[in-house]
């Protein structure tokens, strides 16, 4: 099956199995590999990318179900000085550890602060719900998030 799509701004025509999914042609078919292949059930967030700006776990959605749509992987997010502001916030905090976790963190809280520029802790802790991590705790996490919100406020 031929599927269309726009992947960190770039048009991408693809023959896809239709069991192929979503992670299977970002990191396979794209060369997009800071998308991690974690659990492949949908569990632990590794592979979370955003789909028209929701976060998606992409090892359990179909490739097909994307067809005409926009995503944004971790590739995507630099900004034209380098990172992002989340990703320069879990540099600075500690946040990221192993660092397997990371992509689908940042992608979850960049969502987040899309909708809500200033979040609170509960909300940053309901916006990661879907993502696990067996390094951090969480707690520099939630200060990465608060510190990217608060650099997105100050540029405002």
């Amino acid at each position: 099956m031929r599927i269309e799509l726009t992947v960190n701004g770039d048009l991408y025509r693809r023959e896809v199995a239709p069991h192929a999914t979503l992670l299977d042609v970002l990191r396979d078919d794209l060369g997009l590999t800071g998308t991690k292949w974690g659990c492949k059930t949908g569990d632990c967030g590794a592979c979370t990318v955003l789909v028209d700006g929701e976060p998606v776990t992409s090892c359990i959605q179909l490739a097909r179900q994307v067809e005409g749509r926009e995503l944004t992987t971790i590739e995507g997010l630099d900004a034209e000085s380098g990172l992002s502001d989340v990703q320069e916030a879990f540099v600075r905090t500690g946040a990221a550890q192993c660092g397997f976790c990371t992509p689908g963190m940042v992608l979850s809280i960049e969502a987040l602060l899309r909708v809500s520029p200033s979040p609170d802790e509960a909300e940053i802790r309901e916006a990661l719900a879907g993502n696990l991590c067996r390094c951090t705790g969480y707690n520099k996490i939630v200060d990465a998030a608060l510190e990217a919100a608060a650099a997105r406020s100050a540029r405002a």
